[in-house]
């Protein structure tokens, strides 16, 4: 998954296109740019959904054209994110298993106690959660929960150390938590910072890329040149930060 892809609207009734690499089928769906700008922009994304956005003005075969000119680019993609995927057992909320958070794996301990209240807690490297009655679909909400509250408070405070970099901001913008399919984050025209609870197992230094990426939109709401100018001033090297994001993000959504 990437931190905030370029605003798309999906074009109603239109089927996926494709074209053959080699002899690997690629399938993409075409959506339409929100902006007036021609370029085509591609986006795989870690399940391996490919979509592609494109002026409404070009015609389905040179959106192809485009598409099959960075083919090998691609199908690059596709592969890493097609291995990694390999690699992922689905999860069954059972003792043993290792979830992330803030960058590292904690084993999950499944502990069950009919007279206690069920929680979860973070104790010696370990995930603990007690349930009155061992049921994988009560442990993932306990986790899911946990998560949410550990995401507030910990989004809440990075964005605090983050504001000290971006002097631009005059006061605290406004901050929510909310599960996203595409996006790590976003920032509203508002001003409004919008984070993806997934974030909070990722390593602290995504987090606060994160973070930086949306208060830079507060000062610059696309990715222009002097947005990106902004980013490598408070955050150099964020480039590298943001591969390891996105090289995570198929075990950090599984978690």
């Amino acid at each position: 998954m990437s931190v905030r892809i370029p605003r798309t609207v999906i074009e109603a009734n239109r089927p996926a296109l494709s074209f053959w690499y080699g002899d690997e089928p690629i399938r993409f769906e075409r959506v339409g740019r929100s902006s007036q700008k021609s370029q085509v922009l591609i986006k795989v994304h870690p399940d391996c959904r490919i979509q592609v956005a494109a002026p409404q003005s070009a015609s389905d075969e040179e959106v192809v054209q485009a598409v099959k000119k960075r083919a090998r680019w691609v199908w690059l993609q596709l592969r890493g994110f097609q291995k990694q995927l390999e690699h992922i057992t689905p999860r069954r909320y059972i003792s043993g298993e290792s979830h992330y958070y803030l960058g590292k794996q904690h084993m999950l301990k499944v502990i069950e106690s009919e007279g206690e209240i069920p929680r979860v807690k973070l104790l010696r490297g370990k995930l603990e959660v007690i349930v009155r009655q061992r049921d994988p679909h009560v442990v993932c909400q306990l986790l899911d929960k946990w998560y949410r509250q550990r995401a507030r408070e910990v989004f809440a405070r990075r964005l605090n150390v983050m504001m000290e970099q971006a002097l631009w901001v005059e006061k605290l913008p406004p901050l929510r938590v909310q599960a996203m399919q595409t996006q790590w984050g976003s920032c509203s025209p508002s001003g409004r910072i919008t984070l993806n609870p997934h974030l909070v197992k990722a390593p602290r230094e995504c987090v606060d890329y994160v973070i930086l990426h949306e208060l830079c939109h507060i000062a610059e709401h696309n990715h222009s040149e002097r947005f990106y100018r902004l980013m490598n001033q408070v955050m150099p090297g964020w480039e590298k930060v943001k591969v390891r994001l996105d090289n995570m993000a198929n075990r950090l959504l599984s978690a």
